[in-house]
Order: C-alpha cells, then sequence, then structure tokens
C-alpha cells in the first residue's frame, strides 16, 4: 500500500481547518492524510476529531516558533489559517503567519496552501475618510494583515496557492446571527444596502482546498479567490423564511450605525461590510463561481446550506 502524503494543518480545530480534515477524512481513496495541529490535542475539538478518525494529533502554537517544528517534519502539504478574532492584532495574526512559513520552508513542505484575503486598502486607500482606519493601517485589519503576510510564504520560497476566502454562512449560527425586533419578528441588521455579500460554507473551502492540493504543482503560486454565491442580504433573508418557516427581515444599518453599536469587533465588523458593499463589483467579478464549481462540484449555493442547516438554525436562533 502506497504511504499517504501528510498534510498539515494549522487551525484543524477550526472553521476552516476542521472543514479540510472532513474532506480527507471522507475521501477514503485519498492520497493524503491529516496531521492536525492545535494547541490543545487533550481538549473536547482535539478529542472529536480523533473521533472522527483523525490518529495524528500534534501541540503546536504559531506564537511559539520553535513548536512548529515537528508540526511540519515530514510533511509533503500544509493547510495555513491564522485566528484574527482571538486577538483583533493584524500585527500579531502576520507574525504568526511569518512563523509558519518559516518552519515550512525549513521542512521543505511541497505545498502549502494559505488561508487569506484581499488588502482592502487597494478598494478604500487608507485616506479615504469612508470608513474608519483601524489599528492605526489598516481598513480591515483581518483583511490587510492577511495580505501583507503574503510575502512572507514566497520569501521563504514555500510553493504556496493563496487561497482567498469569504463570509461564512455559518456566521448565521453565531456572531451575525438575526435577533427580533419590536414585532417579534427575526431581523438581520447586517450594514450592505443593496450591495450582495459573497458567502461560502465552510465545508466548501475544505473541498476545495482538498481539490488544489490534488491540482498540485498547476496551482503553486496561484491566487484563489472562492464563494458559494453572491446574494443580497434582502434576499438571503427570504430564502431564510422560506427555509425556516419564519418571517426573517432584513434591515439594513447604515455602516456608522453599525460601528456605534458598541458591540465587541464593531468597528471591525462595520469596516468590513462597507468594505463587502461599497467594493461589492470588484470583490465579486474576483469569485468566478463557475470556476470555483468546476474546482469543487459539490459546491453549495445559499438555498442548498440553508437545507442542510435548517435544524441548526432553529436550536441556535431559539
Amino acid at each position: 500500500m502506497t504511504e499517504k502524503k501528510i498534510i498539515t494543518v494549522i487551525g484543524a480545530t477550526g472553521k476552516q481547518g476542521g472543514g479540510l480534515v472532513r474532506a480527507v477524512l471522507a475521501d477514503h481513496a485519498s492520497e493524503f492524510a491529516v496531521r492536525a495541529v492545535t494547541r490543545h490535542p487533550d481538549g473536547e475539538s482535539a478529542r472529536e476529531l480523533k473521533r472522527l478518525g483523525v490518529d495524528d494529533i500534534v501541540r503546536a502554537d504559531m506564537d511559539d516558533p520553535p513548536s512548529l517544528a515537528p508540526a511540519f517534519e515530514h510533511a509533503y502539504g500544509a493547510f495555513v489559517v491564522t485566528n484574527f478574532w482571538e486577538h483583533m492584532s493584524a500585527e500579531r495574526e502576520k507574525t504568526q503567519a511569518q512563523a509558519v512559513a518559516r518552519a515550512a520552508s525549513h521542512a521543505g513542505v511541497q505545498h502549502a496552501i494559505w488561508s487569506t484575503l484581499e488588502d482592502t486598502r487597494d478598494c478604500i486607500p487608507l485616506d479615504d475618510e469612508r470608513m474608519p482606519t483601524l489599528q492605526e493601517r489598516y481598513k480591515v485589519p483581518h483583511f490587510d494583515g492577511k495580505a501583507e503576510a503574503d510575502h512572507y510564504f514566497t520569501d521563504e520560497a514555500v510553493p504556496t496557492t493563496f487561497l482567498r476566502t469569504t463570509f461564512y454562512w455559518e456566521n448565521l449560527l453565531g456572531p451575525f446571527a438575526p435577533h427580533r425586533g419590536p414585532d417579534g419578528a427575526f431581523q438581520l441588521t447586517w450594514p450592505m444596502g443593496e450591495s450582495r455579500l459573497s458567502g461560502i460554507a465552510v465545508d466548501d473551502i475544505g473541498r476545495t482546498a482538498l481539490a488544489i492540493l490534488r491540482g498540485g504543482a498547476d496551482f503553486v503560486a496561484a491566487t484563489i479567490s472562492i464563494a458559494g454565491e453572491h446574494l443580497k442580504v434582502a434576499d438571503m433573508a427570504a430564502a431564510l423564511t422560506t427555509s425556516l418557516g419564519e418571517p426573517v427581515r432584513y434591515r439594513p444599518l447604515s455602516p456608522d450605525e453599525w460601528r456605534a453599536q458598541g458591540l465587541p469587533g464593531a468597528d471591525e465588523t462595520g469596516n468590513m461590510f462597507q468594505y463587502y458593499a461599497d467594493c461589492e463589483h470588484r470583490f465579486t467579478a474576483a469569485r468566478d463561481l463557475t470556476a470555483v464549481r468546476d474546482l469543487n462540484p459539490a459546491l453549495q449555493d445559499f438555498a442548498t446550506w440553508l437545507a442542510a442547516h435548517h435544524d441548526r438554525l432553529l436550536t441556535a436562533w431559539a
């Protein structure tokens, strides 16, 4: 039996990394085996990976560069994602990416996928007063920091595919779930106006990443931008209403109204939504759904994702 190629998955217990883990495990004929990397190998999330069938789970911490070396030992490939929302610092995210790029380079990784995003300042420059500048030098730090980190992988000569993702529909199960308005109906109050939002299911990020790894050298140095569908939020609300059998209404806020809510990360997420809206055509045009479906024929549109998550939505919104 041919020995499988090890894919080191940074962030294996998170949404994107978990999506790739599930994709590899579901492909019983896969040429790849998962090495799941986590700071807490004895935690509940790691135990769930073991229940799913992951045997190779190692401890490493992106804030502790020496710990990363064993995670990449003998690995063919890697999937790398950083979690801005854990610490809310673009500079820390960049430092983490640099540490991972160096570790992958030193180990001789033959194909890495770096989960990145656009530099929003290409569309909304720092001196543009449409939105505030955050952390002194960014418009949307969790976008711009990742974009600035891209060069670490090329500088370290890591054969890399730059995978640009987008808004997860799973956010409807958590931080961006609707709330009930004064009349008792659910309301989506995202500051998107009439612009379309590019969304995707996290499992489709994983399946697309697996297709990129299968493609190998054909995708090295490529930037691949993905989405499952581009939808106005009013259309998302209508689809939710149909799926759940309960009214879900779209009541858009202005970006300034969103930022003024004072919620944790309100400035960051307000700028994010404003970027999605103000730069809609550039952002959606980069995400050719036909091309994404060529890579991942199982790509879900929003209605398909809703059907699969009907019960979870009802529970999350209860």
